[in-house]
């Protein structure tokens, strides 16, 4: 007799389990048709010491340096012409982009990253930008290399209609600081889904584009990380990580 009861509990025990994975299957299956889906897990980029799955026209700019990736502007090496170091991850759509940046120097300097972007006129890069500038209006903001230049500002969210019109808008808790030091690590968040393109640093959100020009936006590129021509610098990115999503349609 106690073998049969043992018997039944284990198998009401095995009962209730499949149960349970039928139901979170069924949970996992709705929330996939509700919107826009984690494909896979982030996926590190840069393995920390290595320049492995980058790639330059000119690679002697580009080095690892304190666990970064790394570029700088000296006074024996001057930089007349901006320098791009791609992601070998191809083609980026509908994604979700993590790395942590820093410029450090005691100049007005330029840098930022490439993303959604192509190859241009043989070593140069065309597309969307992050854009940083040091002691600028320009600090942090939304950007299209060769293109419509300035998107957002930090603290704007702007709308292009198909007609390429654009509306400009505040958002009330993205201004920051009234000093933002690039010389210190910040991490920046980058979430693209089909037209709309969302920059977060250090977890707050600080501008937005929704680029509804047919004509202009670009709904997939390349990734790069950017060494601006100028005075002496060292740009430096870290713990850079991938997220592809499944395309959707994002409500307002």
């Amino acid at each position: 007799m106690q073998r049969r009861i043992t018997s039944i509990i284990l198998l009401t025990c095995v009962a209730l389990l499949l149960v349970g994975q039928a139901d979170s299957a069924e949970l996992a299956d709705a929330k996939t048709s509700a919107g826009a889906k984690i494909e896979a897990e982030f996926v590190s980029l840069f393995d920390g010491k290595t320049l492995k799955g980058w790639n330059a026209a000119d690679q002697s700019w580009w080095s690892v340096e304190d666990c970064a990736i790394t570029a700088k502007v000296t006074v024996e090496r001057p930089c007349d012409k901006n320098q791009y170091l791609f992601s070998d991850v191809g083609v980026m759509s509908d994604f979700e982009l993590k790395l942590e940046h820093r410029i450090i120097t005691k100049n007005d300097v330029n840098c930022g990253f490439q993303f959604r972007s192509e190859h241009y006129k043989g070593d140069d890069c065309k597309g969307y930008q992050v854009d940083n500038n040091t002691n600028t209006p320009w600090l942090v903001r939304l950007y299209d290399e060769f293109g419509r230049h300035t998107l957002a500002w930090r603290g704007k969210r702007t709308r292009f209609n198909e007609k390429g019109e654009r509306t400009e808008t505040d958002i009330e808790t993205a201004t920051g600081p009234a000093k933002f030091d690039l010389h210190q690590w910040h991490e920046y968040h980058l979430i693209c889904v089909g037209e709309r393109i969302t920059l977060k640093i250090n977890g707050q959100l600080v501008a937005e584009v929704i680029d509804g020009d047919p004509n202009e936006r670009d709904l997939s590129g390349l990734l790069a990380l950017q060494l601006h021509s100028g005075p002496v610098m060292t740009v430096q990115f870290k713990n850079i990580r991938y997220k592809p999503l499944v395309p959707a349609v994002i409500s307002e």
